[in-house]
């Protein structure tokens, strides 16, 4: 019945921040569409954005910042990827760990975007 994810929504309290960090930081492209509605567009898929308090509807029962858990494959080593982060001032919180993804074996780094959500970075390993 599924096939894929066409995109999430994350809900924000600080829109400025949150672009900064998916942009800047991850390097996901910025979308506008519709009535002033933004996006952070990677690959096929793409991350809609809500500020708290203003959200589109429908929307999540409780939508809220901070409550995500996102995993995204990395588009190169992850040792660039960490070197990267790095020098950008961001701060890892646990990793290189060995993780299970959806297709198979991961290394991954976590890190807390500005709304505290967790965002896991990997690439995949040979078993």
């Amino acid at each position: 019945m599924i096939d894929h994810l066409d995109h999430l929504v994350l809900t924000t309290t600080d829109e400025a921040a949150c672009v900064a960090f998916y942009t800047g930081v991850l390097g996901m492209q910025l979308e506008t569409f519709g009535a002033g509605r933004k996006a952070f567009r990677f690959g096929n898929q793409k991350i809609n954005l809500h500020v708290k308090g203003s959200e589109f509807e429908p929307k999540a029962h409780l939508p809220v910042p901070g409550a995500l858990d996102l995993c995204f494959i990395a588009s190169r080593p992850l040792a660039q990827v960490i070197d990267a982060l790095q020098a950008g001032g961001q701060t890892i919180v646990e990793g290189p760990v060995l993780r299970t993804g959806a297709t198979g074996r991961i290394r991954s780094v976590y890190l807390r975007d500005p709304d505290l959500n967790l965002i896991e970075i990997s690439e995949y390993v040979d078993d």
